[in-house]
């Protein structure tokens, strides 16, 4: 695709001077997400949601500001409350959750099993993703005894070794790796600490507890990208170990891009975008867990390039139809390398946004488990940071879909593998409310529309 006209030069020459910065209002650019409704059913239309101003943001030279999905201003359907006091009463008193040991999968009382870390991070990452704040609300208590909880955990760990506990045989631990009460804890603890003002005396062991997990994680990746398996479906753990990365770099973390290069381009490799079939050695022969994994590990790239491409369609450097492709990217100033990677993940999502529909991909091992919960999880983050009209659509299928196997008491359990019924209500309440975190998610895509990639 050429350049438009030659009275354009000059903003194609700001742009790669890095002096021009784009911010759209996401309501030109994508279908605004879906309300949440009284009963669990699909919401009402779209246009009847007051819009969200979109702020003025300061970015770095050489970044496109993205378009994203806008956090819905209504409030949770009561279906999804149910499930977050199901979940708030299911707390120990020490401030952990537990999934209980694979060993005893027919316990399904929170109060009966030992807690975990994995689980506890988890579970407190769905307080958080519905505005859970450890200073302030309803939640505030809960996210801070677990933090306490966590830090206590971390702290007691050896300095060297990729675990932060001795206790093993956990449901999570059986099912998904080793090395996932590192990754989840990781992954709370990045997105906890931004919620903690400096003053806070949690802060700096938030803190500390969190380079500590950022360093067994990135000490403990295999040279291919992975976390390893010995687990029923590492490539969950894979891909859990790679979004934790991402946390920490969203954080503000100074995070080896080594690592969580290799760790994206795992799990991308899981997706073969001329057949459209996903597959993984250490996904246990479910394409769900490789899917889902691969569609994650692509989506912030994708939204990025996505939103790179329309900044510059509106602006007059490319024309109306230009698609997202290496060539138009390199046009408006992303370096080559950069740009291949970002066409390769936006051409990736493309092709898995088709599969969103094929209920056999979708039902995974055959029935409910926490690993397709998990999965269903990864795919709601991925739509959001990906940007667009499939997150709504796809929200509207998630909420249809969980309101009608809910069990009674607010809560959801999984049929085979995690069974814990913390663990499966944690995944699907943050699946349901992914947009929720969108501004958290947005950085993530603002940092891979940077150029060069070396500033990431």
């Amino acid at each position: 695709m050429k350049l438009l006209s030659a009275s354009l030069t000059a903003l194609m020459l700001a742009l790669l001077m890095g002096c021009v910065t784009v911010l759209l209002d996401s309501a030109r650019n994508s279908t605004p997400p879906i309300a949440d409704s009284t009963d669990g059913t699909p919401g009402t239309d779209a246009t009847t949601v007051e819009p969200t101003t979109v702020e003025p943001t300061t970015v770095e030279p050489t970044t496109v500001a993205v378009v994203r999905i806008v956090a819905p201003k209504e409030a949770l359907a009561p279906f999804i409350d149910e499930a977050l006091d199901w979940l708030a009463n299911a707390q120990h008193e020490s401030g952990g959750w537990g999934a209980g040991s694979h060993s005893s999968q027919q316990i399904r009382d929170p109060h009966k099993v030992q807690t975990d870390p994995a689980t506890t991070a988890f579970t407190a990452m769905a307080l958080l993703r519905v505005g859970g704040n450890p200073t302030s609300g309803k939640y505030k208590d809960h996210l801070r005894r677990a933090s306490e909880h966590l830090v206590r955990v971390v702290n007691e760990s050896d300095a060297d070794g990729p675990t932060i506990t001795t206790l093993q045989g956990t449901q999570p631990q059986s099912k998904l790796g080793q090395f996932i009460d590192t990754s989840m804890t990781l992954q709370f603890l990045s997105r906890i600490l931004p919620k903690l003002p400096d003053s806070d005396p949690l802060h700096p062991q938030v803190d500390a507890a969190l380079d500590k997990c950022l360093v067994k994680l990135q000490n403990s990746q295999k040279e291919d990208g992975s976390w390893g398996g010995g687990s029923w479906a590492g490539v969950l753990q894979s891909s859990v170990g790679c979004s934790a990365l991402e946390w920490a770099v969203a954080a503000g973390k100074t995070v080896d891009m080594d690592a969580l290069d290799r760790a994206r381009g795992h799990q991308k490799d899981n997706f073969n975008t001329e057949t459209g079939r996903a597959s993984a050695a250490d996904s246990a022969g479910i394409e769900l867990y490789a899917f889902a994994g691969s569609q994650r590990a692509a989506a912030s790239e994708a939204g990025a390039a996505r939103q790179i491409i329309e900044n510059a369609k509106k602006e007059g450097l490319l024309e109306a139809d230009a698609e997202c492709t290496a060539e138009n990217l390199r046009l408006v100033g992303i370096d080559a390398p950069k740009a291949t990677t970002l066409a390769s993940s936006f051409a990736q999502n493309k092709a898995q946004l088709v599969l969103l529909d094929d209920e056999k991909l979708l039902s995974g091992f055959g029935n409910n488990g926490g690993e397709e919960f998990l999965s269903y999880m990864l795919t709601s983050e991925s739509l959001v940071l990906q940007g667009g009209d499939a997150w709504p659509k796809w929200k509207q299928k998630m909420h249809t879909r969980m309101a009608k196997i809910q069990i009674k008491d607010g809560s959801w359990t999984g049929h085979h593998c995690i069974t814990s019924p913390v663990f499966c209500t944690a995944a699907v309440v943050q699946c349901l409310t992914a947009d929720r975190d969108e501004e958290l998610l947005r950085i993530l895509n603002s940092r891979d529309a940077q150029n060069p990639p070396e500033k990431l």
